[in-house]
Order: C-alpha cells, then sequence, then structure tokens
C-alpha cells in the first residue's frame, strides 16, 4: 500500500562545534549536548551504552547504514535515506516506489541482514519530532504503522500498542511522547504505551508550553479554546479565542474581545487594559501597552512604567529589560541592576546564572548574586553534565555551574584522550597529562562518544581514534559545516543528519 510522502527534511541533534565557525557567525548558542548516545533523538538515552549504534550514511548518490566504529553495516544501494529510528537498535526503515505527481510511496523495514521486519502491515514509519531550537529526534519507542488504510502503533519488537483504527498519528510538535490522533477529523492524544490519555473530540490540540506534557490547549467546532489535563480534567472551558500560558499553573492569559488575565476559577484580572500579558510571577505581571513593556501587579497597581522594549524574569526580583536596543537587568523597583550595554541577554534557569553578550565576540556570565565571573566566548554549556565551556585567550576553559573551574578530565569521564593547545597549536594529553599527539594541528575537537576526534591541518579536516592514531588523513573540506564530527573516516554531513565521505 502507498502512503503520502512527508514533505521535507530536518536537522538532529548537535555533535562537536566547529568552533571557529561559531566564532565567526557570532551567535553564541546554549548547546545542550546529551552525550552524543542518539543521534536521532536529543534527550534519551534508555539503554546502557553496551552494544552497536547505527547512523543513516551517503555516499556516491547513494543510502545506506554505518556503525559507530565506522564499519558498513549496510552496503551504499538506495536511492533513498534509511532512517534509524533508535541507534541502539538493529532495526531501518527505507522508502521506495516513490511516484512524486500522486505524492505516495512505499516503505519496508529491515535489520542489518537485511531481514525484511514487520510484515504484516502495509507501511512501517519513523515518528519525527522537533523543537523550537530546532532539536529533531525520531520517537526511539515506537514505529507508526498502517494496515488497509488506517494508522496505529508497534514497539520496536514489533507488538501491537495502538490498533489501526485511526485515519493519522502525528508527532506533537515539541512534547515527546505524546502523539496526535486523528479519528473522523476530531483529534486526541495517546502516549507511547498506546494509551488514549485525550479522546479524539476536538477539532485541534496544542501546546500550553513547548515540551508541557501534563496540560494542552483544546479547540472546539467553533474554534473556541480551553485547556484540558491528560486526565481529561477540562480546566478552562473552551469559549476564548486565544489562550496563553504565562508561566503559572494558576493563572492564564486569555482573549475573547480583549485580553485579560484568568484563574482556574474563571476569575478574570487587568480586563482590557493591556495589549499583551506576557508573564505572572507571584503577583507581578509583565505587560505591553502601546509598543513597550512594564510590570503591574494583578490587582492593576503599576510597579515599574511601560517604557521598555523587551521585558522578561530572570529569578528572585530580577528582570531582564532592553532598552534604545541594549539589554541589562533590574529589580522590581526600576532600578538599573547592570547597565543596559549587552547585545543580547538570557537566564540559565538549570545553572541559575544569567549569559550575557558584550561584543560579537565577547560574552560575560553572571551568577545568581549578578557578580560576573568570566568574559569570554561560550561554546558549548551542557546541562546534563552541568559544566560550561569558554574559549578564552585562544584556549579552552571548563567550568562547573557554580563557576568553579574545572579540567576536561572532570566532565568527560569516558574519554581517554583531551583537546590542548600549546604555542598556537592543538594536540593531546591523556587522563594523566601526558602528551599522546604532538601540538600540529590547527583546531580540533574534543573526543566524541565513540572514541574519535576531527583533527585540522593544512585547512583540511580528517580523524584520530581514541589512541591518537589517524583514521583518515587530513583530507576534507569542511569550512561550510557548523559542526565537525567523525565515525572512523566518515564525518558529519553539513545538515548533521547523515554520515559521508
Amino acid at each position: 500500500m502507498a502512503g503520502n510522502r512527508a514533505k521535507g527534511k530536518r536537522y538532529d541533534d548537535e555533535p562537536k562545534l566547529n568552533y571557529k565557525k561559531v566564532f565567526l557567525t557570532v551567535i553564541v548558542l546554549i548547546l545542550i549536548v546529551y552525550a552524543f548516545i542518539y543521534l536521532l533523538k536529543p534527550e534519551t538515552a534508555k539503554e546502557e551504552i553496551t552494544n552497536k549504534r547505527y547512523f543513516s550514511m551517503y555516499q556516491n548518490g547513494k543510502w545506506g547504514v554505518i556503525d559507530e566504529a565506522g564499519n558498513i553495516v549496510i552496503s551504499a544501494n538506495y536511492d533513498e535515506m534509511i532512517l534509524v529510528p533508535d541507534a541502539s537498535k538493529d532495526i531501518f526503515i527505507y522508502t521506495y516506489d516513490i511516484d512524486e505527481e500522486t505524492g505516495t510511496y512505499k516503505t519496508k523495514a529491515m535489520n542489518s541482514k537485511k531481514e525484511p521486519l514487520f510484515t504484516n502491515y502495509d507501511l512501517v514509519e519513523v515518528i519525527d519530532n522537533y523543537d523550537s531550537k530546532q532539536n529533531i529526534w525520531y520517537e526511539s519507542e515506537v514505529l507508526k504503522v498502517n494496515k488497509n488504510g488506517k494508522y496505529g502503533l508497534i514497539d520496536l519488537e514489533g507488538n501491537e500498542v495502538l490498533s489501526c483504527k485511526y485515519d493519522k498519528i502525528t508527532s506533537f510538535k515539541g512534547v515527546e511522547e505524546n502523539l496526535i490522533i486523528e479519528l473522523e477529523g476530531k483529534v486526541g492524544l495517546v502516549n507511547l504505551k498506546g494509551q488514549v490519555i485525550i479522546d479524539t473530540n476536538y477539532k485541534a490540540i496544542s501546546e500550553l508550553k513547548e515540551g508541557y506534557k501534563s496540560e494542552y490547549i483544546i479547540e472546539n467546532e467553533e474554534g473556541l479554546k480551553g485547556i484540558i489535563s491528560t486526565s481529561g480534567n477540562i480546566i478552562i472551558e473552551p469559549k476564548y479565542k486565544e489562550i496563553k500560558y504565562i508561566d503559572s499553573s494558576s493563572y492564564f492569559a486569555v482573549y475573547d474581545e480583549a485580553w485579560k488575565i484568568i484563574n482556574t476559577k474563571d476569575e478574570a484580572f487587568l480586563v482590557a487594559i493591556y495589549d499583551e500579558i506576557k508573564n505572572i510571577k507571584g503577583e507581578n505581571v509583565i505587560v505591553k501597552k502601546d509598543g513597550k513593556y512594564g510590570l503591574t501587579s494583578i490587582s492593576g497597581e503599576v510597579k515599574i512604567e511601560n517604557q521598555f522594549e523587551d521585558l522578561s524574569y530572570a529569578f528572585s526580583i530580577y528582570y531582564i529589560a532592553k532598552k534604545d536596543n541594549q539589554y541589562g537587568i533590574i529589580n522590581l523597583n526600576g532600578e538599573t541592576i547592570i547597565p543596559f550595554e549587552y547585545l543580547n541577554m538570557y537566564y540559565v534557569e538549570d545553572g541559575s546564572f544569567i549569559v550575557a553578550d558584550k561584543t560579537e565576540l565577547e560574552t560575560v556570565a553572571f551568577d545568581s548574586n549578578l557578580s560576573q565571573k568570566f568574559i569570554g566566548i561560550i561554546s558549548e554549556i551542557n546541562k546534563e553534565k552541568g559544566y560550561i565551556r569558554v574559549y578564552d585567550n585562544e584556549n579552552y576553559k571548563y567550568y562547573n555551574f557554580k563557576f568553579e573551574e574545572k579540567t576536561a578530565q572532570d566532565f568527560l569521564t569516558k574519554n581517554n584522550l583531551f583537546l590542548s593547545k600549546k604555542d598556537g597549536k592543538y594536540g593531546y594529553l591523556d587522563r594523566e597529562g601526558n602528551q599522546v599527539v604532538d601540538y600540529i594541528y590547527e583546531d580540533a575537537t574534543e573526543q566524541n562518544e565513540y572514541g574519535f576526534a576531527a583533527v585540522k591541518l593544512n585547512g583540511k579536516w580528517g580523524s584520530i581514534d581514541k589512541i591518537g592514531k589517524r583514521v583518515l588523513e587530513p583530507s576534507v573540506d569542511l569550512d561550510n559545516s557548523l559542526y565537525i564530527d567523525f565515525l572512523g573516516s566518515w564525518h558529519l554531513s553539513s545538515s548533521g543528519l547523515y554520515y559521508t565521505k
């Protein structure tokens, strides 16, 4: 049976950065690098690393699969990309018999021996997902299947977890573990265990807050919106044209003829006063009027006049404000605590600190006491391992979230080689600080999860293995790639989606 072909491709989790390119593009990114365990799923690593890992591969115009050592698992003989729903599973999905005019295609599942899998279904497909930060992944616990024109779900062992009775099953963008099901024009939600958590009774379901899995915005046939919990409890009846999450479980911004705040008892506050209600923290509400942001209490007492181009809550009594196109910090009294002299500023909640771009090539970090901790270029903030990697005076430094300077060895506990710089060149040391690789490289990366590091010499990139031996002589031009990573002699594509030569 043929299905409708999905439109477009998206990008996956970020491996190692080409930091020099980051410096040139002057965009300091918060990188949440989750140990690079699953290339195609940025957060969840639910199994211990004991088995092979599999990755899509492209060579000479054809697609195949390699493992974490760069060995070819499936030769590049396929016209369409072979998808790997879970990097730890010997399961691959490929597409064939594509008809561009009708938008139909066929799919098959197979293992590394090319044995067909799940053959009792007409279609077997991965379920892709992505968030606003362009983190892209596949739902690794289930596959979408089609039988006799209807969709259901199976787990990666082939067990049916949701019977094939739905017209459509799609990911809920930015939300893990819950999927949208559609039946006869109405939508609901199901989890990855196949449990229907919201019945197919609504015209549409949308996120209340990105990544939030407990409550959702529902829309009825009249286009009016309310809020429902995954237990089926209607929190706000669907009677508003718009509903906005304002960082509270007790208050919501709603719009009928004008914006206002309501609580879960449907009591109204700040009715028809402001053009936008952005956030509430305690009794203090960030509001917008006549193009400017200020702060008021929920009872209507003006705390800070509407005078800022932007305003967002940071922590405690502090707010990040924008004035004359520059960012600074103010307190609840409107007093300037950090001057308005930064190009950009944001609060890292997991680390309880503030990052601010002083110039296009210089970043400042402030702790929870608003004390300046360092100036440099932040190349990585790793929330899982709790470190900040900073490029300062041509060297990389590591800090924990208390801004205590550490070494790469403190955080990269599975690595046996560590990047080092001397006299303007890069080499590698072992865990005891002994030199293993000579200081000869113009640029280099730390060792990745699989023991490979990328090295640059005479403008070209190559790779070394976990003992420092060259696997690929520097020969690849990767100047147009933001992310640099190797598996053996295979390098990550400029899209970040697959490996190639």
